[in-house]
């Protein structure tokens, strides 16, 4: 049987100031074994790194990286590692997080 991974990604907004967030797409669905491109807009560019996180539908937010615009490799939450997330910069306010080879425990909002 085919796993379909859903990634349902609520359009993210932060406000600090005049810091606003925004990530596409809303919802991204992909087979299992793919890998998924998520994007974060940080709309200003005095922001220098992001952080990602997992939440299961009724779970807690899990850490799973932050990247720095400046630094080529993003530091890992427990249970996380470089073999199938990562992340980074296409500008300086232009992210992108990447699952390598997904896995129907994916299946989440990041």
């Amino acid at each position: 049987m085919l796993w379909t991974l859903c990634s349902v990604i609520a359009a993210l907004t932060y406000a600090d100031a005049a810091t606003v967030l925004t990530q596409t797409p809303a919802v991204h669905t992909v087979s299992t074994g793919q890998q998924v491109v998520l994007y974060c807009n940080v709309q200003r560019d005095d922001v220098w790194h992001v952080f990602w996180y997992k939440q299961v539908s009724g779970g807690t937010p899990q850490y799973v990286l932050k990247f720095y615009h400046t630094h080529d490799l993003p530091s890992f939450g427990s249970g996380f590692s470089a073999d199938r997330f990562s992340s980074k910069a296409t500008s300086n306010i232009d992210y992108q997080f990447i699952i390598k080879q997904t896995e129907a425990a994916d299946s989440a909002v990041y």
